[in-house]
């Protein structure tokens, strides 16, 4: 099961954030097989789930709210004009002390094309 979670705008959208396999990983591609975390911007929940599923995601399901988004994902959901938008999932088995630098959302049609390519 996926995590992930959502978080009400005061406009009464959503935006709904979840972690998933990578579609390369599912598909036995080669590439990285780590999660991804998406985030989609839309009217509802079962809308933002539908938008990922008609993009053939078809298994999604947001069970709960364990993982809403954070502040930052919201904005960079916000500010892309797609609301749809994807990034390697965060380790949080990295060492204290270690910088990481965050990777950067990319449209999620990136996503979709790797993992037809």
């Amino acid at each position: 099961m996926a995590a992930g979670g959502f978080c009400k705008l005061p406009d009464g959208m959503v935006v709904v954030a979840l972690n998933l396999p990578s579609p390369t990983a599912r598909e036995g591609l080669p590439g990285p097989s780590t999660d991804v975390r998406v985030l989609v911007h839309a009217q509802n929940r079962a809308r933002a789930l539908t938008r990922l599923r008609n993009l053939g995601l078809r298994a999604v399901y947001l069970r709960g709210n364990a993982a809403p988004p954070t502040p930052d994902e919201v904005t960079a959901v916000l500010h892309h004009p797609d609301g749809l938008i994807w990034r390697t999932a965060p380790d949080n088995g990295v060492p204290v002390g270690v910088v990481v630098v965050p990777e950067l959302w990319r449209p999620i049609r990136s996503l979709l094309r790797g993992a037809a390519a």
